[in-house]
């Protein structure tokens, strides 16, 4: 009899190793049962939605149109619960937690019920449901089968981030769109728009149209890496009108996402100053591009000049009652298209050269009894800062921010390590953790380059393995660690396959990072998921890095 029992049981756990082992979803959720059975999923079922889940169903009705050819019909439903049902998915938010965002995926043979806690939380049921749908469009018999299960689940951090710079090279509107897709399959929750730079101004000013009409667009592109083999001589450029921006934020609203608008400043200002030489120091000076860079248009030319060349410029705004009347101008038409609480307002990377030159900053400085340049910098800050807080708004900046002083109510962004991000918290300020040597996906994932990047090397279990909340914080200092984010830099990536090979499989590493507990990660795990994960990338039709198979590499990441 023991016997048979010990062979019972141990059908039992294959046959449950078994069906768990199909179950490939991204972030890992934080508790899975799996069940016994299927859900059978046809044309004829339903999507049953309470009043306050009409947008989730909706979307959930479209991805199985268009992904799968099924076509369900919606069925509005007024009651707390619909029972059992087979016929019908049922699609529902109500207070089944405490956590925030939570959401419950509940699968039987006789039931497909998806309960959230809030909006967000039903949604991101959807997205685990998604991955348990297969990975092909053509569906021999117009059926799905989906394992039984019960997933409770909810995010670790309420801040889980990607980042996308389309200064350095432009990407269309309706590409954005499916970046946000690709966020949202990955549960993050916020996407950090850089929209300025040195080599590209990208949102419309209607207040200052030469913005985007001079500061859009360059008359070349340095060819490799820096300090490159001359210039492409390609004019290069684009901008996103002020009513395709309000779709794009729709766009992720719909999908939960927030999306974080970045206008550099002080530095990084070469656009704008193109467009507007006034905001600079010395706005009769011609912009310094270096001979062996420079477009043969721009040699030609005087005056001011969006660069075409990557790296850290002398040119920065002007402290001046000019500058920050621009700015206040170009803040009002900004803040109105995005309902975030946050506008990022870059502060990285500014050099002080043209300030120590500038007679009037070095009166400015004397006037306001500051200390030095970096005074100058925080008064910058501080004072666009209170601008913005009148309007209701925080800023983000990069942890250059600190320098000179911490502007009173700011949240920094750190990206030179974790430094900047430990001392803001000791401060009391809240941050998001995006250091370079675990954040940044324009860095190389093979140790060999197989391709132009900034330089670098970011492997795939070294995104994996980072751990967002330092250490040396207090339980309560570890409270203002909001959480990460990844960021695209795009110097070196001026197509779309190139970004999407930058950004998987990494991106999915991260979002676990992000959303499951800490104690249920587990990179060994992650690797057995991942075959099914490039299943879904090629489900997408994009492009994904395939270096996380090279040896050299899996070797280089276990030293």
């Amino acid at each position: 009899m023991k016997k048979l029992l010990t062979v019972v049981l141990l059908l039992l756990s294959l046959t449950l190793t078994k069906a768990f082992s199909q179950i490939n979803i991204v972030p890992q959720p934080a508790e899975i049962k799996m069940g016994t059975g299927n859900y059978i999923l046809t044309a004829s079922t339903k999507i049953m939605y309470g009043p306050s889940a009409e947008k989730q169903a909706k979307y959930l009705q479209s991805f199985l149109k268009n992904n799968y050819g099924l076509s369900l019909a919606l069925v509005l439903h007024n009651g707390k619960t619909c029972g059992s049902s087979a016929a019908s998915i049922q699609v529902f938010q109500k207070a089944n937690s405490t956590a925030a965002d939570s959401y419950e995926l509940t699968i039987a043979s006789d039931k497909l019920s998806i309960e959230g806690n809030t909006a967000p939380g039903v949604f991101y049921a959807i997205q685990s449901l998604l991955q348990l749908l297969p990975a092909t469009h053509e569906l021999s018999d117009k059926k799905i089968t989906i394992p039984a299960l019960v997933i409770n689940d909810h995010p670790r951090f309420s801040y889980r981030g990607m980042h996308l710079d389309v200064g350095r090279h432009f990407f269309p509107a309706d590409y954005i769109k499916k970046y946000i897709d690709y966020l949202a399959f990955n549960k993050f929750n916020y996407f950090h728009w850089h929209l300025t730079e040195d080599q590209g101004w990208r949102i419309e000013i209607k207040r200052y149209p030469r913005l985007t009409s001079v500061g859009g667009f360059r008359n070349g592109t340095l060819i490799g890496r820096y300090p490159g083999t001359g210039n492409d001589n390609k004019p290069d450029g684009g901008f996103y009108t002020q009513q395709e921006i309000k779709e794009i934020v729709k766009y992720a609203a719909d999908r939960y996402i927030t999306i974080i608008p970045e206008i550099e400043l002080p530095g990084h200002g070469s656009a704008a100053i193109a467009a507007y030489p006034q905001l600079s120091c010395f706005p009769e000076q011609k912009t310094v591009i270096p001979e062996n860079m420079s477009s043969e248009a721009s040699k030609k030319a005087t005056g001011k000049l969006v660069q075409e060349t990557w790296g850290v410029f002398e040119d920065v705004f002007c402290p001046s009652e000019y500058t920050f009347t621009f700015l206040q101008h170009v803040i009002d038409e900004v803040l109105p298209l995005f309902p975030a609480k946050y506008i990022h307002i870059g502060g990285d990377e500014c050099p002080k050269e043209a300030w120590k030159k500038s007679a009037f900053c070095q009166q400015l400085i004397k006037d306001k009894n500051l200390k030095d340049e970096h005074g100058l910098q925080s008064y910058f800050i501080q004072r666009i800062e209170k601008y913005i807080n009148s309007k209701g708004k925080k800023i983000i900046g990069w942890d250059e921010i600190l320098e000179g002083g911490l502007a009173p109510n700011a949240t920094v962004m750190s990206w030179r390590g974790e430094e900047g991000g430990i001392e803001a918290a000791k401060q009391g300020h809240d941050v998001i953790m995006t250091p370079g040597g675990t954040c940044y996906f324009d860095h190389s994932q093979n140790k060999k380059e197989d391709s132009v990047t900034i330089g670098g090397y970011l492997p795939l279990q070294t995104v994996y393995g980072y751990e967002p909340i330092p250490a040396v914080l207090s339980t309560e200092q570890a409270k203002h660690v909001l959480g990460a984010q990844a960021n695209l830099w795009t110097e070196y990536i001026s197509n779309t396959a190139k970004l999407e090979y930058m950004i998987f499989p990494r991106m999915s590493a991260l979002s676990e990072v992000l959303w499951s507990p800490k104690e249920k990660r587990n990179y060994a795990d992650f690797e057995k998921r991942l075959p099914a994960i490039i299943e879904r990338y090629n489900f997408w039709g994009v492009n994904f890095s395939k270096a996380y198979l090279d040896g050299a590499n899996t070797a280089a990441e276990k030293k």
